[in-house]
């Protein structure tokens, strides 16, 4: 072997200045995209030749279909690959197109980003929030959010779809590699300056012909001014009466005149005052009096009542429980339009909260007062089942429109109210007895067995400690349901008032259909109340016989099994005197 240490030769320095050439033409480096000139196409492949690599990189030439460069590419032509592996176990060289495509993409996208200038791109498709946005230069895909594609609500996007168009890049994740992108910013911007030469045109004080009501928000109304420019009446603006939400005044569609009021040329703001355009009517409420009938215009209907205005400005709340004497839950809407003159009794002037309150049944005769003096506490009167529930029936009461309440316990003398309100239904016409009447609660309460004999009046003659006899009609653990001869209720003996000793006090001892005495233990006529007793009836008995018969032997004949030593006691205490 030969070793050369001369260097300095002409044909070695001529080696040396080949090699260095050779070496700087391209940097061999992983994770760098790098040009790779095409070699060889086939069906499935495409092969590279790059420079300083020892053996040829392969595309697949399903990543080149996807990318959309099938078509384009031949042979001898550039293209920029990322090299992701110099050999891999292998020993070939790994490449990739469709990253290079990206990361260059990327870094174009940086660069747009970091000089805020605007990008082509076109929508591509819909995704959960928004759309997908494909950049047109490097195909790079970017998220477009719903509220970004235009200045105002769009229902239809269709005509913005696969359409090149300028969007600006808001947001850049440079770790993730995503980015967002806004098409209203670019309208924006170029309505800016429209913007800005339709707020020279107004000053304050100017007035505002019929403005569009738009939209609204918790802070207030906003108008669309010729079509050019929206503005805003704030809640304080739109009326001198207390307003809790536009809702309550405006429509959408509706027109208004406006008062500019305020002008902010650096956010191109235009602020406008409705109420200001007449006088403050709160300077003058005292020509207002209390309980007296005014004429008041209907300027919206809500679910909870009418707004109205006694004169332009003063708007009052007409609320649904001031709507109607006898009707309940009545709607505004079924009763009025916008636009109707109504009469109204003013309830309440609030100066400091400026705040009128009004009255629409004031203006009418309390029916409930009507039928007070018609038809007082106890008169017998005509009407008709007009509603019904599980306990109760409503009747509206011969020819005046008041409903009153009929509750199941006064439709009957028996005990099963609920039984009897099965035979009733709606339209049935009933004679019922007024029992109750609160003019100030519009509430009437009447009933019908109190039409009816009564057949508690049985018990008018008689007393406590009286004997009567009973017919059992069933027993239970709890004692015997009895029968009076004579009466045609039904009442109940306890179990513990059915014998003196516990053992004897069984129902069981009954099967029914029997006839036995019992005493009146308690009775109370106003509150149609009483209690039976056959235990009372046997201490009754018993005392008589203690007090009749003196001697053991009379009472062993007595049905008692604690006489006998009733009367001994009897016998020791006159034995001790």
């Amino acid at each position: 072997m030969e070793i050369y240490k001369d260097l300095n030769n002409p044909a070695s320095k001529e080696f040396e200045k080949l090699l260095n050439s050779q070496l700087s033409k391209t940097k061999i480096e992983e994770g760098k995209v790098i040009e790779g000139k095409i070699n060889k196409i086939s069906d499935k492949f495409v092969f590279l030749f790059i420079e300083g690599l020892k053996s040829e990189p392969v595309l697949d030439i399903n990543e080149l279909k996807s990318m959309g460069w099938k078509d384009k590419i031949k042979l001898g032509q550039k293209i920029p690959v990322l090299l992701e592996r110099i050999e891999d176990r292998n020993g070939e060289v790994l490449v990739s197109a469709s990253k290079a495509q990206k990361i260059s993409g990327w870094n174009k996208l940086v660069e747009a980003y970091e000089k805020k200038e605007p990008i082509m791109g076109k929508i591509t498709s819909k995704c959960k929030g928004g759309c997908i946005v494909e950049h047109i230069d490097t195909g790079s895909l970017m998220f477009l959010p719903g509220s970004q594609i235009s200045d105002k609500p769009l229902k239809d996007i269709s005509h913005l779809m696969n359409e090149p168009q300028k969007f600006a890049l808001i947001k850049l994740d440079k770790i993730r590699g995503n980015a967002c992108v806004s098409r209203r910013e670019i309208i924006s911007s170029f309505k800016k300056e429209d913007k800005a030469k339709i707020v020279e045109k107004y000053k304050v004080g100017d007035i505002i012909k019929n403005a569009e009501v738009k939209g609204y928000s918790s802070f207030g109304c906003f108008f669309n001014v010729n079509g050019e420019i929206d503005v805003l009446v704030h809640l304080q603006e739109i009326s001198y009466s207390r307003v809790n939400h536009p809702d309550e005044v405006f429509n959408i569609g509706e027109k208004h005149d406006l008062k500019v009021i305020s002008i902010d040329k650096e956010k191109l703001q235009i602020g406008c005052s409705v109420k200001q355009l007449s006088p403050d009517p709160f300077e003058h409420i005292e020509n207002y009096e209390l309980n007296k009938i005014y004429k008041a215009k209907v300027v919206k209907l809500m679910d909870f009542g009418a707004f109205c205005e006694l004169e332009p400005g003063l708007t009052t709340l007409l609320h649904s429980s001031e709507l109607s004497w006898n009707k309940k839950n009545i709607s505004a809407k079924k009763m009025f339009k916008v636009g109707d003159e109504i009469e109204c009794v003013i309830t309440e002037i609030d100066k400091e909260k400026r705040r009128v309150a009004i009255s629409h049944r004031l203006t009418k005769e309390n029916p409930f007062e009507v039928f007070e003096k018609k038809y007082p506490v106890n008169t017998i009167v005509e009407g008709e089942i007009v509603n019904k529930n599980d306990y109760s029936l409503f009747v509206r009461l011969k020819d005046i429109d008041v409903d009153a309440f009929l509750h199941c316990n006064d439709l009957t003398y028996s005990n099963n109210g609920e039984e009897e309100l099965l035979k009733y239904k709606k339209g049935d016409k009933i004679k019922v007895k007024v029992l109750e009447i609160k003019s100030s609660e519009q509430k009437i309460r009447v009933g019908f067995r109190q039409t009816l004999p009564d057949p508690f009046d049985w018990f008018k003659d008689k007393k406590i400690n009286q004997t009567i006899t009973v017919k059992i009609i069933s027993t239970d653990n709890k004692g015997l349901i009895v029968k009076p001869e004579g009466c045609e209720m039904n009442f109940q003996i306890k179990k513990s008032l059915i014998a003196i000793n516990s053992a004897d006090a069984r129902p069981s001892r009954f099967t029914g259909g029997e006839r036995i005495d019992c005493a009146i233990a308690d009775l109370d006529l106003k509150k149609r109340k009483v209690s039976l007793s056959i235990k009372l009836l046997e201490e009754i008995e018993k005392k008589e016989a203690l007090e009749k018969y003196g001697s053991e032997g009379s009472g062993k004949n007595l049905p008692f099994s604690s006489l006998s030593e009733e009367l001994k006691k009897k016998d020791k205490k006159k034995d001790n005197k």
